[in-house]
């Protein structure tokens, strides 16, 4: 019963994934790349000099804001708090086994698709997260909550659309989120320490549940204090490796742009890999690490205290720098430039061996042990919020109530079970049925995005967040704008 479910489950998995939708994220990104005016390569500067940069220069005031502070901050992160934990929830296992994974099947030029879908995936993510700002909720109590499945149905009346992302995010957070983090982590540690599954999943579980409880801002204040830090951690290795081996540079570059047009051929134990796996592969990639067009950070960004939508899209083509260009790039490079791929292994394992071969068994253990759990349990955290959000709008706030805690089951039912990485099929049909209404959505109101993105740049803020958290005058998909229940 259960193989037929599961072989049942891979073939509906091939159909989501094939070629037809990786063209489809693509020519979106292409779209959006074109209509902003490649403003991605244009204002590049200006995406830093408003992002990170603003955290030195120190935060604009609120022009025009009418809030009271304490209630402003009720339910709501810093810019840099929603990014961190948007961050919390992309830079996870994908970042690392995904792309070792990735170059095991697709070969060296995956790693040249991932990096160009990346860069038009900048202007996808920008666009969903400026659409989740303007189109967000706020309740009573002051909590802010938005995402795709509010400007789906509040920018185009789309409602059912809007259910199926929100049962999409329901179904991914329990299986990636919650089940599979936790139990990379505990069988990790079974493998490294000796230590039993059940209390790793279970430490993990109770830490999940203290930080999610305290609401947004407690979640944010956590990510804002970890992420950073284990990024670094990951990224400072990460160089002295690449700094180990400096001499093949060049050589791994070449491999990359090689192979992105022409087959890899079989070494040891890698089998070789055609260059429609390679394109396939990365881009695919592409949207998986970064998650660009997935939909799931804009539901962080959403809670952001922001003077203006696009000036929080931004953040998000921030993101895509720092999760792709940075995070995976390193761990690509770790795996080509110390020549491990041809060992045969793959995923977390391909990149330990990358890792031992430069640094002390001792050493490269400890590190790979400290990047696991935080990576995977920034993860757990961050997803919470999507996890909640989709679950109130599908099932409403009073069965919400009660099955948010479904969330803490999964680690600790599932820890000691050997092999679930065939439910992973599970997570990446749930991350199918996300992607494409949200794709949707994000093209059908371009126009929406455009016009807001003009609203900032050109200095009007018509469209400025507090105006519109107050009057809820929304822009409509023909440009409209209007109240909107």
């Amino acid at each position: 019963m259960i193989d037929s479910i599961l072989d049942l489950a891979s073939k509906v998995d091939v159909v989501l994934w094939g070629p037809w939708t990786i063209v489809f994220i693509a020519l979106v990104s292409v779209y959006l790349t074109i209509r902003s005016g490649f403003f991605q390569f244009r204002r590049l500067g200006l995406i830093f000099k408003r992002t990170i940069g603003s955290l030195f220069a120190g935060r604009e005031p609120e022009a025009g804001a009418v809030e009271a502070d304490e209630k402003k901050k009720r339910g709501r992160m810093t810019p840099f708090q929603a990014t961190s934990t948007a961050l919390a929830s992309t830079v996870g296992m994908g970042s690392i086994a995904g792309i070792a994974t990735a170059l095991s099947v697709g070969g060296p030029g995956a790693i040249f698709w991932m990096w160009l879908l990346a860069l038009l995936g900048t202007m996808s993510k920008t666009a969903e997260i400026t659409l989740a700002v303007h189109y967000r909720d706020i309740d009573a109590s002051g909590r802010v909550r938005g995402g795709p499945m509010y400007y789906i149905d509040r920018g185009l009346g789309w409602p059912l659309l809007a259910l199926l992302f929100s049962l999409g995010i329901f179904v991914n957070s329990l299986c990636s989120a919650s089940l599979l983090q936790a139990h990379t982590v505990g069988r990790s540690f079974l493998a490294s320490y000796g230590a039993n599954p059940y209390l790793v999943t279970g430490a993990m579980t109770v830490v999940t549940a203290v930080v999610v409880v305290g609401g947004v801002r407690r979640i944010g204040r956590f990510s804002e204090g970890l992420v950073p830090l284990m990024s670094l951690v990951y990224v400072v290795g990460g160089l002295i490796l690449f700094l180990t081996n400096y001499a093949k540079i060049p050589e791994v570059f070449g491999l990359i742009f090689r192979h992105a047009f022409a087959p890899a051929s079989a070494v040891g134990g890698f089998a070789g890999a055609a260059v429609s796996q390679a394109i396939q592969t990365g881009m695919s990639l592409g949207m998986f690490s970064n998650e660009a067009g997935l939909g799931t950070a804009p539901m962080a960004h959403a809670t952001a205290d922001t003077r203006h939508p696009f000036q929080q899209g931004m953040w998000g083509a921030f993101e895509v720098f720092i999760v792709t260009f940075i995070i995976c790039t390193i761990t690509s490079f770790a795996v080509l430039s110390t020549g491990v791929l041809s060992s045969g292994e793959s995923g977390i394992e391909l990149v330990i061996i990358a890792f031992t071969s430069v640094f002390p068994d001792n050493v490269a253990s400890t590190l790979i042990s400290f990047i696991i759990l935080t990576f995977c349990l920034t993860t757990q955290i961050g997803f919470f919020i999507y996890f909640e959000t989709a679950t109130i709008n599908a099932f409403g706030r009073r069965v919400a109530k009660y099955l948010k805690w479904l969330y803490f089951s999964p680690p600790v039912a599932f820890a000691g079970v050997a092999d679930v990485d065939r439910i992973w099929v599970f997570a990446r049909i749930a991350v199918g049925v996300c992607a494409i209404p949200n794709l949707i959505a994000v093209l059908a109101l371009s126009g929406v995005f455009i016009k807001l993105m003009k609203d900032y740049l050109e200095g009007r803020n018509e469209y400025a967040t507090h105006i519109i958290d107050a009057s809820k005058e929304y822009v409509r998909r023909a440009g409209q704008a209007g109240p909107i229940a």
